[in-house]
Parts: structure tokens; C-alpha cells; sequence
């Protein structure tokens, strides 16, 4: 696990979608985030104390955590001074961008000589290979979205909860830069080549003979032409029995797609576990989990009631109602076997 306190890194991202690994190490890491670094005409927080890399290291922070979306995944000619500075503040730097730190001279040139680390979360592990679908035993349930960014590590992260809550084993299984960076480990699919990727996804969750589940951190969607070739690696790789549909009803249209219309959710349910049957053909879904938080809490409510009114299928906010009922689900469909 990459060591904390951390100073997290917002600068001047002002859509909360850019800050999604900042906020997930805010969120599922509390205690090792000691402060936020952001401009100060930037509304956006994640409600810790705003404070620089020399008052960060000031109170123990050992890392400065570049937690935020840019385009293209490159570092900002911005964040460039903060980095050296975090350097010469005595501060590791964490990445989880597509272009590693090492990658700009000024940056590796400082750590070096200062003896720092500069740690990337976004870079395939060695030695992968290509997936084979394989039966293998084991109990693995995948998250999937109608488009990115809905909240499938969140469902993934609670899910996994809920699981342990109810004594039942389950361990989570991260494949995005911010739930490596919470779980300590897991791989960031979207770093792997991609003919690996369902390889990957193996590797992560191997063939094993106990009740353990693994619950495995989606990416994308099959309906998202950016990023559908991650998610149907990753729904061969993974060989799941179970699968979670996560959704986000405030989103008009794929994200940063504007021509593109959010399938809906049974359609996109069916389209999964097609898919998913290449390698799991017994696949079920257990449930569908939203992200309600652009809803008025009645609206809310009721879009669940319908949205399990239309698919037979329990229908959750994490934040809000817990998983619960897509436990109680998981459990009905997939009894615990004697030891």
C-alpha cells in the first residue's frame, strides 16, 4: 500500500468528475488525507484544509497525490511547480495520469537528486498474458455501467463491505487508478496492452476453492465507443457469476459524448451478460445500483422503485441505502457451498 498522509492534488479542476481519485482517497482513505491542494478561486473541495506541499510536509503528509483527470492524461504545465516543490518539501509524488512523472526531465532530474519516489499508478504489471476463458473455480461478481463514471468502484467498494459485514468473505479487486490507490493494490486495465487486458483480469481474480468472493471493479461501458473495449475485456477476463449494473440517472447523454444517448438499463443489462456469457455462460444480474446524488431524495426513492419494477431486480443507492438488498440477492442466487 502506497503510504500516507497524503496532500491531494485539485489545483484547478472545477468539474467534480476530474477530481474522482482524489475524492475516492478523501472518501475511502480519510485518514491518511491530510489536506487539499487547490488555487484559490477554485470553488471545488473535498472538505479537507487547503494548504500547500511546505504546510502539508509541515504536518507529516508523505506524499503529494496528483489525483485529478487532464486532458489527454498529461500533466498540466501547472501542476509542474507543486510536484518540484512537493519534491523539495521531502514529499513523495503519486500519479495516476497516463503520462508517468518520470517522463519530464525537470521532474525525474529533482527526485533523483533528492532521493524521492515517484510513484505511477497507471503501469501494467509484467509478465501478463493473454486471457484463455478458461473455466476456473472460484466466486467473482463485476460491476458494470451504462456509461463511465457512474459509480462502479464505489458499488464495488461497499458491495465488498456489505459482503464481510454479513461474515461472508469477499475481497476487493481494483482495476482503475483510484481503487489501486485505496485497495493498496490491483491492476489499472486501462495501462494494460490491449490485447491483455482480458488477461488482466485473470491474473486479478484467479481460479480459487473457497467462498470468497471477489468483487471486481468495472471500467467503462459496452455502450461507451471510448471505452467499450476495456469493459468487454474486462467482462471475458473476469468470468463472473454475478453482475452489478451501475447507473447514473442525472447524465443526459454519454459522457463527453453529446451525441450519444445513456442506453437504458434493461437494454444494457442484456448487452452485458451476452457478452459476459462468452466466458461465464450462466451469468446472472443481481441488482442495479445508481448514483442519486443529482436527485431529490423522493425522486430518488422512486426512481428505485421503478427501475426494480421494470428489471425484477433490487435496485440500491450505496451511499444512501447501503447493499443490502443486493446482498440478500448474491446470497439467495449463490448459496454458500460446504466446506
Amino acid at each position: 500500500m502506497i503510504p500516507g498522509p497524503f496532500l491531494l492534488y485539485i489545483g484547478d479542476k472545477r468539474n467534480p468528475l476530474d477530481i474522482k481519485t482524489s475524492r475516492g482517497l478523501a472518501t475511502f482513505r480519510r485518514e491518511d488525507c491530510i489536506g487539499e491542494l487547490r488555487e484559490a478561486d477554485n470553488p471545488v473541495t473535498l472538505g479537507l484544509p487547503r494548504m500547500d506541499v511546505a504546510e502539508a510536509a509541515a504536518k507529516g503528509a508523505r506524499a503529494l497525490v496528483l489525483g485529478v483527470a487532464t486532458s489527454g492524461g498529461r500533466m498540466d504545465e501547472a501542476m509542474i511547480p507543486h510536484i518540484l516543490a512537493a519534491l523539495d518539501a521531502g514529499l513523495h509524488v503519486v500519479s495516476g495520469l497516463h503520462q508517468h512523472l518520470s517522463s519530464d526531465r525537470r521532474i525525474r532530474e529533482r527526485a533523483d537528486e533528492l532521493g524521492r519516489q515517484l510513484i505511477d499508478v497507471r503501469a501494467a504489471p509484467e509478465g501478463l498474458k493473454v486471457g484463455t476463458g478458461a473455466r476456473r473455480p472460484g466466486r467473482r461478481i463485476l460491476t458494470v455501467g451504462t456509461d463511465c463514471a457512474v459509480g462502479k468502484m464505489y458499488t464495488a467498494l461497499h458491495l465488498a463491505d456489505a459482503l464481510r459485514a454479513r461474515g461472508i468473505p469477499a475481497r476487493f479487486r481494483a482495476t482503475g487508478q483510484t481503487g489501486v490507490l485505496i485497495a493498496g493494490e490491483g491492476v489499472v486495465v486501462d495501462s494494460v496492452i490491449a490485447d491483455f487486458i482480458s488477461g488482466a483480469a485473470e491474473a486479478l481474480s484467479p481460479a480459487r476453492d473457497s467462498n470468497v468472493w471477489d468483487v471486481i471493479e468495472g471500467q467503462g461501458s459496452l455502450f461507451n465507443p471510448s471505452f467499450a473495449g476495456v469493459s468487454l475485456g474486462l467482462l471475458h477476463g473476469a468470468q463472473p457469476q454475478a453482475l452489478v449494473m451501475c447507473h447514473d440517472p442525472a447524465r443526459p447523454h454519454m459522457r463527453g459524448l453529446p451525441h450519444m444517448p445513456v442506453p437504458g438499463i434493461a437494454a444494457c443489462i442484456e448487452e452485458n451478460l451476452r457478452s459476459a456469457r462468452l466466458t461465464s455462460p450462466d451469468v446472472e444480474c443481481v441488482g442495479v445500483s445508481i448514483n442519486g446524488s443529482g436527485l431529490e431524495p423522493a425522486a430518488a426513492e422512486d426512481l428505485r422503485a421503478a427501475i426494480s419494477a421494470e428489471t425484477g431486480l433490487p435496485c440500491v443507492d450505496p451511499v444512501v441505502t447501503g447493499m443490502g438488498s443486493v446482498v440478500d440477492r448474491l446470497v439467495e442466487r449463490f448459496p454458500a457451498s460446504a466446506s
